[in-house]
Formats: structure tokens, sequence, C-alpha cells
């Protein structure tokens, strides 16, 4: 068995989080990485992949032979991805014999036990990602390696119903007193993580701080910045040059919070599925700060620390020049 990966291939590489990772596993230049897409999307794709690989979900025997030849599958999908589409590209992970597996993770904790039990019971997105751990365990043919990212910087604080901010009408909203920090990543420190992650040697090797092996079947945990929401606020004036009193601060429980967005969610209102998964990170019981209760494994992977003003301009650049997700 070779001492290192060699064939990678990617389901969502032109995605915001997996053309990030592509372009980084590509950089490398050890690895050999196929893009999974479907016949009729039109992402465009990083420079530089080995091939790409079409396929159609609704014929699982396409997927099968795609991921022939393939030691790991790195799976990102759109958040609403059907429900039934991670299995099946699991199912046919397996039958292609795929050694490794990243599920569509990237995300807070998701371990049902500890310090995020109470989040993962209370936000069904999170509870559904043990699902899927179970699942490739049960069926045997693969290991997975769960990547915990925290919820995406650029992706969440554009929108004003994630972290609270409205860059267009310099507006916040602090959950409780907003000092709860929580554990988040940019998307070049994902991509950089899964690209270092996956050039570790299979084994232990005497001049490696890690291998593949330490992480087989567990929950693994990276970031960019452990925060709070003030934190956030402190950056956004030093990158605006905008005072405190420019902007409006209002102050919601993050409890009462949560739960008039459960009740918006229960008459179908999707906006207030983005309120209850974001709000509950930020109690009080520090389930959003994965860095303090679960350790991260930046050091291992040599993941240098990140410029949170840098993050911060690229974030209001996104809200102000597009429409983010939920604005």
């Amino acid at each position: 068995m070779s001492k290192f990966i060699k064939n990678v291939a990617v389901i969502g590489a032109g995605g915001n989080s997996g053309s990030y990772m592509t372009e980084c596993l590509i950089k490398t230049g050890k690895l050999n990485v196929t893009a999974i897409t479907r016949a009729d999307s039109s992402s465009t794709l990083p420079e530089g992949i080995h091939q790409v690989k079409q396929v159609d979900y609704n014929k699982p025997e396409t997927l099968v032979e795609a991921l022939k030849g393939q030691e790991v599958l790195v799976i990102t999908l759109a958040p609403r991805a059907p429900p039934d589409l991670q299995p099946k590209i699991i199912q046919a992970a397996a039958d292609a014999g795929v050694a490794w597996i990243l599920p569509n993770g990237w995300s807070p904790d998701t371990d049902p036990t500890g310090p995020s039990a109470g989040v993962v019971k209370d936000v069904n997105v999170f509870g559904y990602k043990q699902g899927v751990r179970d699942l490739i365990t049960k069926l045997g043919k693969s290991s997975f390696i769960d990547v915990h990212t925290g919820f995406w910087y650029e992706w969440s604080l554009a929108i004003p119903n994630s972290f609270g901010f409205d860059f267009g009408k310099k507006e916040a909203v602090f959950f409780d007193d907003g000092t709860q920090p929580i554990s988040v990543s940019t998307w070049p420190q994902v991509g950089r993580a899964v690209a270092a992650l996956l050039t570790l040697p299979v084994h232990k090797q005497a001049d490696s701080k890690g291998c593949l092996d330490d992480y087989r079947n567990k929950l693994v945990y990276v970031k960019s910045f452990t925060l709070s929401q003030k934190d956030m606020l402190d950056s956004v004036l030093r990158v605006t040059g905008d005072k405190k009193e420019d902007w409006k601060i209002t102050y919601e429980p993050a409890e009462e919070r949560f739960n008039k967005a459960m009740e918006g969610l229960k008459q179908g209102n999707y906006m207030d599925f983005v309120k209850v998964m974001y709000t509950r990170v930020f109690y009080k019981d520090e389930n959003g700060n994965f860095e303090k209760t679960r350790g991260v494994i930046n050091d291992v992977l040599g993941l240098a620390e990140e410029d949170l003003d840098e993050a911060t301009k690229r974030t209001i650049k996104r809200a102000l020049d597009t429409k983010p997700f939920g604005s």
C-alpha cells in the first residue's frame, strides 16, 4: 500500500468552498484531482484538474464508474441539496472501493455527545450528520474523516440573519450581550486544511506530526478564528473606519431569538431556519467554541494564523457587491 494518497475526487469542485479545496489540492503538486460533476452543470472549475467525470445522480452506476480508482472522495454539497443525495454518493463510493470519505461536514461541532449534544438535538441538520457517519461505518468499505470548520466566515458575516450584521443599513443584532465566542473558518483556510490533511502519510511516519490513520473514523476540527460578535464589529470598524456610533446596535436574548425562529420555521419560513441554525451556536453552553471544547489540529496541518481584518474586508465587499443568500 502506498504511503501517501494520490487520487482524490471532489464533488462540488466549482462551489464556494469546494473551489478553494480543489485549488489547494491541485497546488500541492502531489495529487491527481478529479472533479465529479452533473452532466448539466454550468459551474466553472479551477484550472489544473486532472480529469472531469460527469454523472447522473439518478443513475448510481454512473457515479460508481466515475469513482473507480479514487482513494479519497471529498463531498461538498449546496445547503438545499436533496437529503437523499449524500447517502447515494456514499453508497456509490463504497461500491467503487473508495478508501476514505470526507463527508459534507464543514460545520460547527456535530458530535452528539458532550458539549454539542444540545445543538445536535435542537438543529436537525446537525443531527443528520451523525447518520451520514453511521452509514459509512455500516457499509464498512470506507473510512471517514469529518472535518469541522465552524461556519464559513465570509458567507455568514455577509448574511443579516446569520451573524446579525446588515452592512447596507449599518445595523447589528447582538445575541445576548454579543460576547460569546464561536469558532469559524474562511474558505481559503478550509482549502488549505483539506490539502494539508490529504497530503499527510496514510500511516505514522517518524518525521510527520500526524497521519490519516490518526483521524480514521473521527471528527476533526480546524479554525481561522474564535471570536464573538463584538470582535466581529471591532474588525468591521477597523476595516471601514466607521465609529461605533455610526452603527445601530440592538440586543436580543439568544434563546428568545431561537424560539421565535423555530415558530417561524413551523410556518414554512425557510429564512427562520437560518436564524435557528446560527443563533443556537451562540448559546452560553459553549457548543460553538470547539477550539475550547474539542481542540483543533491547525498545528498538525501547519496552518498559519490569518488576518481577521483582511477576511472582514473580503466579507464586506461580498455583502455590498452581491446579494448574499438570505439578504
